[in-house]
């Protein structure tokens, strides 16, 4: 099973041999250009991410859309991953190739949770993406109006 398959799949101890053997791997990405934190946060394994972090991943290394680990959770809405990559200085404000932001992306999926623990960690309401869009005009286009009032707010 490859390093990635295991990452998906939420073995630590099976990841935490490999990268003792080898601690390039938490650098490294896939053949679609997933950098293993990432593969982590859009696999929903907090255990693999804290093992990660610990074991010297990158925070805010992007794949090839330019995506971070924290936008990756935000397309999940998984809180306590946030957490976990807030609370190790993940960039709340980084764009994307498409200049969305997790909080965007957290906005337009209706994680209304996720949108608060954003903001609350400086989360620029402001930036748009490419389109000319910010998370406001994303959650209202979705239909998510509660995040659309927290957001107004």
């Amino acid at each position: 099973m490859s390093f990635f398959e295991l990452i998906k799949q939420g073995k630590v101890q099976e990841i935490a041999n490999l990268i003792s053997n080898d601690p390039s791997l938490v650098h490294r990405t896939d053949e679609r250009g997933f950098p293993p934190l990432v593969m982590a946060t859009y696999s929903n394994q907090k255990q693999v991410a804290e093992l990660l972090i610990n074991y010297g991943a990158e925070i805010d290394q992007k794949d090839k859309a330019g995506n971070t680990a924290l936008m990756g959770v935000s397309f999940k809405g998984n809180l306590e991953i946030a957490e976990l990559l807030i609370q190790n200085n993940a960039a709340v404000n980084m764009q994307n190739n498409d200049g969305a932001t997790a909080l965007i992306y957290a906005a337009g999926f209706g994680h209304t949770d996720l949108v608060k623990l954003l903001l609350d960690a400086g989360a620029d309401k402001s930036l748009k993406d490419i389109s000319g869009k910010n998370a406001a005009t994303h959650a209202d286009f979705q239909g998510r109006y509660d995040v659309l009032k927290l957001l107004n707010d």
